[in-house]
């Protein structure tokens, strides 16, 4: 129950929510490396980045339509299930779709920019709602860094501060995500669940097959001019780690090169 302490009973079960080839992918490399149970959720877990993940990791592969508050329950039942609790919650989707990208607000479709804070916020929102019913349900491990009962870290974008020209469903989104983070930072580190959120001020370049890192739309990385998600998958897991006289809620992170 809510208030109680035990001893660390066995590896964290991590939930990565929104899979890909980026942080996600880099995120599940690392938390299973350090001996984590590992669970990736997206709408296609059959695509092949999750397949070739679970191959690597034995990170397990689930369905997930994130802005939907059924599905998202339905996530944390199952990964309960076969793994345990989550103590390790990230929510990592950017939550733009295609055709909203760089759109002038009369050139901006309402369906769309309304389905990007679906994705974006609200998607957090319902993530959040799940991971701290259970969290709180459980309790706190009194091994490793104080008193806690887990992690919720949510990645956001440097439009969590700053609304760019023709972006204006995207700023939205990432603003709602920040408030929301503000908002249970305030509510449950208090009770002992650590709420993080990561802007990311950069163009994130992963590892291709070829071993260079690339992004579909700022080209190869030189000189670490992009951010390299298995350095961002090392600052979540500082973040879960942290010791709680001394949680930090807010870590931007930029390339040394960035313009800001």
């Amino acid at each position: 129950m809510a208030g109680s302490e035990q001893t660390n009973p066995g590896p964290d079960v991590a939930l990565i929510v929104g899979g890909g080839p980026g942080i996600s992918a880099s995120c599940a490399r690392l938390f299973a490396a350090e001996g984590m149970a590992v669970a990736v959720a997206a709408r296609s877990p059959d695509k092949q980045v999750l397949l070739d993940l679970e191959a690597e990791t034995g990170a397990g592969r689930y369905a997930c339509d994130a802005a939907d508050p059924a599905s998202v329950a339905e996530l944390f039942d199952a990964v309960t299930r076969d793994l345990g609790i989550p103590r390790l919650v990230v929510h990592n989707i950017d939550g733009r779709v295609p055709d909203i990208f760089r759109k002038g607000i009369t050139e901006a479709d309402p369906e769309l920019a309304l389905q990007t804070i679906k994705n974006g916020a609200y998607s957090a929102f319902l993530v959040a709602r799940q991971a701290a019913t259970r969290m709180l349900a459980q309790p706190a491990h009194t091994d490793g860094p104080g008193s806690h009962r887990g992690s919720i870290i949510f990645t956001n974008a440097s439009a969590a501060t700053k609304g760019y020209p023709k972006s204006g469903a995207f700023a939205m989104a990432c603003h709602a995500k920040a408030g929301l983070a503000q908002s249970l930072a305030r509510e449950l580190m208090p009770q002992g669940i650590h709420i993080a959120q990561v802007p990311i001020d950069a163009a994130i370049g992963w590892t291709q097959a070829d071993g260079t890192r690339q992004h579909r739309r700022a080209g190869t990385t030189v000189d670490d001019n992009m951010a390299d998600p298995d350095r961002i998958a090392e600052t979540y897991l500082h973040l879960h780690r942290q010791h709680r006289s001394t949680w930090a809620f807010e870590v931007v992170l930029r390339p040394w090169t960035e313009t800001w």
